[in-house]
C-alpha cells in the first residue's frame, strides 16, 4: 500500500469512529436521561454531557486510528521481503 492511501484510510476510519461513537453515546438511555428526556426534564444534567462528550470524541477518533495503523504496520511487515541472514 502507498503511504498516502494508508494515511487517507486512517483519517476516514477515524472520522467514522468519531461519528459512530458520538451517535451511540447520544442514543444511549443513560445519555438521554441526562439530557432531559424524562418526565418534565427530571434528572437533567448537562454537566454529564460536558464531561463525557470530549472523552467519547477522543476515544472514537483514537481507537479506530490505532487499530488501522496496527493493521497497516502488520500487513506492511508481512509483505516486505525478508533478507537472508546468511550471505554466500
Amino acid at each position: 500500500m502507498k503511504r498516502d492511501a494508508v494515511t487517507g484510510g486512517g483519517c476516514l476510519v477515524s472520522a467514522a469512529g468519531v461519528v459512530g461513537a458520538v451517535w451511540l453515546w447520544g442514543a444511549s438511555d443513560r445519555t438521554q436521561r441526562h439530557l432531559g428526556n424524562e418526565f418534565e426534564n427530571n434528572g437533567q444534567d448537562f454537566g454529564a454531557a460536558l464531561t463525557e462528550l470530549p472523552f467519547v470524541f477522543l476515544a472514537g477518533a483514537v481507537v479506530p486510528a490505532v487499530v488501522w495503523g496496527l493493521g497497516a504496520w502488520l500487513l506492511g511487515r508481512r509483505r516486505r521481503p525478508r533478507s537472508s541472514q546468511f550471505h554466500a
